[in-house]
């Protein structure tokens, strides 16, 4: 598989995390160092200005990047959905999203203005306005949430509700460029985990998204689009990576903690004779080897075109949450092998612990993803008889 992540890059970023952590502070320098290696276009294809990856290549990168630095890697995880969903659209003959890809390619970074407070429609509604304007284009108004990449993003890809128009209502899908006015970045992210991602809570008053760059109106509700399937599987597989790269580096910490340590009761020997030590390790270890080729396997399919019907959104979201749980479940048993001074709030098995957590907050939840997965296996909840 191709490669942009070299060891030596990874060490740096590695050794950095923590500080950025501690300051809560956005990663310029692995971002610099990223855009540098062409990681940003790392899924463009070649004859657009890109290195050409595919997405289970991409997956693998990722995994890796977040082992080293795990905010790093999922700041940098909303970008690479966007040059995704574009790549998904293209091979398959849409080329609506084509100038994500050249865009990416030339420099431009691009953040999910999607989560809203309160919308738990998610893809499906919005609580944000979209007013049309004669020349085609629309403005926005109201609040996106957990706006990473808030620091550095120059496209916001962003939709909102249009409840005016004729044929309303549509949810209408728009690029927003950083330079439109109507748009406040709050500087509002403090939180447990994932802290370097910086994202921040972003306003829209009025924004305005040229009608060049408005892809799609698209009635609220689960829709086959193929922007919305995009949206969805990539989001979910790409998550599903980063999180399996915090559960690889747990593991592989909680290793060499078990062999660094001694213990009194085996009269000095290493804790790693300990049973009770090698059972939690190979517990962890039997998650983690099984995170990999399930991503893995669905990114392929997305690659070759595999043909999953209306299972699709139940199989991503269903990715997303057995890999962020069973991720928590892995670091869970490694703290606990790494003893008390991983408990210190400056150990990096303390930072990937918080970290993790932030897996039950991206979507999809588990109380949605069994919904979807419920839909596919039994069919949609039947409408009884007035």
């Amino acid at each position: 598989m191709t490669s942009l992540l070299g060891d030596d890059l990874l060490a740096r970023i590695h050794d950095r995390a923590a500080g950025y952590d501690r300051d809560n502070r956005f990663p310029d320098e692995d971002f610099a160092e990223l855009r540098a290696a062409g990681y940003l276009a790392a899924l463009v294809p070649e004859r657009l200005g890109g290195a050409g990856l595919s997405l289970e290549e991409l997956t693998a990168e990722q995994s890796r990047l977040a082992a080293a630095a795990p905010a790093t890697a999922l700041a940098v995880n909303m970008h690479l959905v966007w040059t995704a969903v574009a790549k998904t659209l293209l091979d398959r003959g849409d080329d609506s999203l084509e100038f994500v890809l050249r865009e990416a390619a030339a420099g431009e970074v691009f953040a999910f203005g999607v989560s809203e407070a309160g919308n738990d429609l998610v893809l499906f509604g919005s609580t944000v306005d979209a007013a049309p304007r004669p020349d085609g284009g629309y403005a926005y108004t109201g609040t996106k949430t957990f706006t990473s990449l808030s620091p550095v993003w120059t496209r916001l890809g962003t939709f909102g509700l249009d409840s005016t128009s004729e044929d309303a209502p549509k949810i209408v899908w728009g690029f927003l460029d950083r330079s439109a006015a109507g748009i406040e970045i709050v500087p509002d992210w403090d939180t447990l985990g994932q802290r370097a991602t910086q994202s921040h809570t972003t306003r829209l008053s009025d924004a305005v998204v040229a009608a060049d760059r408005i892809v799609r109106r698209l009635p609220p509700g689960p829709n086959p689009d193929p922007l919305v399937f995009g949206v969805f599987v990539n989001f979910e597989v790409l998550l599903a990576s980063v999180y399996a790269g915090i559960a690889h580096r747990a593991v592989a910490l909680a290793a060499e903690a078990a062999t660094r340590r001694t213990s009194l009761k085996l009269d000095g020997a290493p804790r790693s004779d300990d049973p009770d030590i090698r059972r939690r390790i190979a517990s962890a270890a039997l998650i983690d080897d099984g995170l990999d080729p399930q991503i893995r396997g669905l990114a392929r399919d997305l690659d070759t075109q595999a043909d999953h019907g209306r299972t699709w959104f139940a199989k991503a979201s269903g990715l997303k949450v057995r890999v962020t749980e069973q991720a928590k479940a892995a670091v869970d048993q490694a703290i606990l092998v790494g003893g008390g001074s991983g408990y210190a709030a400056s150990s990096e098995l303390a930072r990937l612990y918080r970290d993790v957590l932030a897996g039950a907050f991206n979507p999809s939840s588990a109380d949605s993803a069994l919904s979807t997965i419920a839909t596919a296996v039994l069919g949609p909840v039947s409408t009884p008889a007035s």
